[in-house]
């Protein structure tokens, strides 16, 4: 087949780009429909086996298929990635390769923020009335952000942006498309400079790419593939221990008891509420539990109702049952559910009779947003071949009704999943047996994932890892592990500290050891808000200083002749200032770093919290199914999901652990301002359990703002 629809050259080029990564020890991982193929396994582009795993050949490869096959690499997020991006400009030469483009429309928060500007409104209301109209029409909320609905300007505000939403609004980069020519590529298409340093980028989107068969490789990076990357050479340095990724231990107990406690921060696509939600519920026990893990959680089988159907029947609660007994060989592993685009495809083929050309434009209208028309059209060709083969009507609606979640919502291919699911256990095998270096690996892949360091930093205190503060004389740019195995935070999580500052103090501490503060600037020449902050985080620590007397003497460092202090000379290194207390430390630590290795912030009011009957986190698995308790924590999540019907869920961390709470439309309507606003929350409510799952349905909220000084940004609506 391949020879036929002459497509070798595209296997040897992608073949060829996983050459370049393997010789340079980059991460690589073919994904994407072509993980069908054992062509692409045999020549080493993906690790998925597709005759071990029963794929679907015909979603990778056809005659009717009029497009290129689609091969996705995986790389490490940041400069492995781009050294992949600039082989394939030296390998095809400028004239031959390009970025793809993305056309940017407006969305509701730019079009908002547009017109707001050009209406001359303030930045602060339109911050104001984007946040509190969130899932709402903007007009209902206008008097909620300080706006008065009677103004023209603010009329203006609500029926221009509504106008503008998914125009253009300018062109610009595809995350990781590149498209290459056997020929010169600008005879085919526009080029020009790219807003990034040596890229170029044409001036079509990807879509429009495939339609005129030019070729496209996708290559992607993934921060969790920059943490294993991390992570192996020191578990090598520092445990001695040498570990391959596509040879780790199958089928590990204790990966597997993790994940089903949901003890799953920091591993990937498995760390999201919902994930940690589903993992107790589905038990995973080996890798096609994990590949299912991957898929259910999407909008398709959400919106489907296929999620709860599934657990139930693996949880012994129900019967797997199938529409009809021709779906048993292709919905088998799936317990009659069909949750993966291949199944569907497989479905019209064997069951409805649909021809490869059909199934393929059946796979693209799944692919795609389509208007109702269409999905119309495919349900009645679905019903007239599942009545040819003599599926009567009650399993014909069945079968349709369970087709109607792929149209315009997002269903994971199996092969997609597959691949995904590897890097789950790759990842979730290291934080169980090695999890310094997993920890230490996401801080430094960071940004990356759903926590913010200042949780991964707490999470891993709670699993009794070793963390330690930033320390000018043990730490480099970088997260390091320290001879006895703890963590010690990089100088990169320092605010306002530059990268070249925070090198030479690495550089440094490699030509000897500091005396004093005055040897450490002669010698590191920072500026005078590095020093600052520096010893206010009580980086001088190793020096005996604490933080205000460190910052007693840095303040004696200022050679501009400006400061005040700067003419006084020190009698001695003793300070006049009182010394930071354990919650001004706490503040400082997140003032300066976004985190600490010191009491969580919630510890702080945890005297006045006990009073007023607040449990941790940790205390809520020996409460009963519907107590009503008081939880309080720092807002670390926030969620409300298109599926959900108007549900809000918000994750709190307190000094125990995590605390999901689940609010319902009228409450979080009623409750809006102070649940997206507040950074800390005391929540009450009924405390609902089952099937290992925990969560606290929200009736009351009050912000602890005023009491809580330690802040953290939270992944809002993401």
């Amino acid at each position: 087949m391949i020879a036929k629809l002459s497509l070798s050259g595209y296997f040897l080029l992608v073949w060829d780009l996983c050459r370049f990564c393997r010789e340079r020890n980059i991460l690589v991982q073919g994904r994407g429909s072509a993980a069908n193929s054992a062509v692409c396994y045999v020549l080493g582009i993906t690790a998925v086996d597709p005759i071990g795993m029963d794929l679907l050949f015909e979603r990778f490869l056809s005659e009717e298929r009029s497009q290129w096959p689609d091969i996705d690499l995986d790389l490490p997020s940041g400069q492995q990635r781009e050294e992949v991006i600039q082989y394939v400009y030296q390998r095809y030469k400028r004239h031959g390769a390009a970025m793809t483009a993305n056309v940017i429309t407006y969305r509701r928060r730019s079009a908002v923020r547009e017109v707001g500007k050009v209406l001359g409104l303030s930045e602060k209301h339109l911050a104001q009335m984007l946040a509190v109209s969130r899932g709402a029409e903007l007009d209902c909320k206008l008097a909620a952000a300080g706006l008065d609905a009677g103004d023209k300007r603010v009329k203006l505000l609500v029926d221009l942006s509504h106008e503008i939403q998914h125009l253009p609004r300018h062109l610009g980069q595809h995350s990781g498309g590149m498209v290459i020519a056997a020929g010169r590529l600008d005879e085919v298409v526009p080029v020009e400079p790219a807003g990034m340093t040596d890229r170029t980028v044409i001036q079509w989107d990807k879509d429009d790419c495939g339609d005129l068969g030019i070729i496209k490789v996708d290559l992607l990076g993934l921060g969790m593939l920059k943490a294993l990357e991390e992570a192996i050479p020191l578990v090598r340095a520092h445990e001695g221990v040498e570990i391959d990724l596509a040879h780790l231990p199958q089928d590990d107990p204790k990966v597997y008891a993790m994940l089903q406690r949901a003890d799953t921060v920091g591993v990937f696509q498995v760390e999201s509420r919902a994930q940690m939600n589903t993992l107790p519920r589905m038990k995973p026990r080996c890798f096609y539990d994990l590949v299912v893990e991957v898929a259910i959680i999407r909008p398709g089988p959400i919106v489907g109702k296929k999620v709860h159907p599934y657990l139930n029947r693996r949880a012994g609660r129900e019967p797997v049952r199938y529409a009809h007994p021709s779906l048993e060989p292709i919905l088998r592993r799936t317990l009659g559910i069909p949750l993966f685009q291949e199944q569907a495809m497989r479905i019209a083929m064997e069951t409805a009779g649909f021809s490869i050309r059909q199934t393929e434009e059946l796979r693209r209208a799944m692919s795609h947003r389509r208007s109702n028309e269409q999905k119309i059209r495919y349900e009645k060709m679905l019903r007239e071949g599942l009545l040819q083969r003599g599926i009567g009507d009650l399993a014909a609606d069945e079968i349709i009704e369970s087709f109607s979640s792929f149209f315009g919502l997002y269903g994971f291919p199996e092969s997609h999943a597959a691949s995904f699911a590897l890097i789950v256990y790759a990842s979730a095998y290291l934080k169980a047996h090695h999890p310094a270096a997993f920890t230490c690996a996401l801080l430094n892949a960071w940004p990356m994932g759903f926590y913010h360091p200042a949780s991964l930093v707490k999470d891993a205190k709670r699993h009794r890892q070793t963390v330690r503060e930033i320390d000018i004389c043990h730490s480099g740019w970088k997260c390091r592990i320290e001879p006895d195995g703890a963590v010690r935070l990089g100088l990169r999580f320092v605010t306002r500290l530059r990268k070249e500052a925070g090198l030479r103090i690495e550089a440094e501490q490699l030509a000897g050891s500091f005396v004093d503060v005055k040897d450490f600037q002669r010698r590191c020449r920072l500026r005078e808000n590095e020093l600052n902050v520096l010893a206010e985080l009580g980086a001088f620590g190793s020096l005996g200083l604490r933080r205000r007397q460190a910052l007693w003497q840095v303040s004696s460092l200022d050679t501009s002749n400006k400061g005040l202090l700067a003419r006084l000379p020190l009698a001695d290194d003793k300070s006049p200032l009182r010394e930071m207390s354990a919650r001004e430390r706490t503040t400082a630590d997140y003032r300066g770093s976004g985190m600490t290795v010191g009491p969580h912030p919630i510890t702080h009011l945890r005297p006045q919290l006990q009073k007023a009957g607040v449990l941790p986190a940790a205390s809520l698995d020996k409460c009963r199914d519907g107590n009503w308790v008081k939880v309080a924590g720092q807002v670390i999540i926030r969620q409300r999901p298109p599926t959900a019907k108007g549900m809000c869920f918000v994750t709190l961390e307190d000094e125990s652990g995590f605390v999901n709470v689940v609010i319902t439309p009228d409450l979080y309507e009623k409750n809006r301002l102070t649940v997206i606003m507040s950074s800390a929350l005391l929540v009450a409510g009924h405390l609902e359990r089952r099937d290992g799952v925990t969560h606290l349905r929200g009736k009351e909220f009050e912000s602890l703002d005023e009491e809580s000084d330690q802040t953290i940004p939270s992944r809002d609506f993401r």
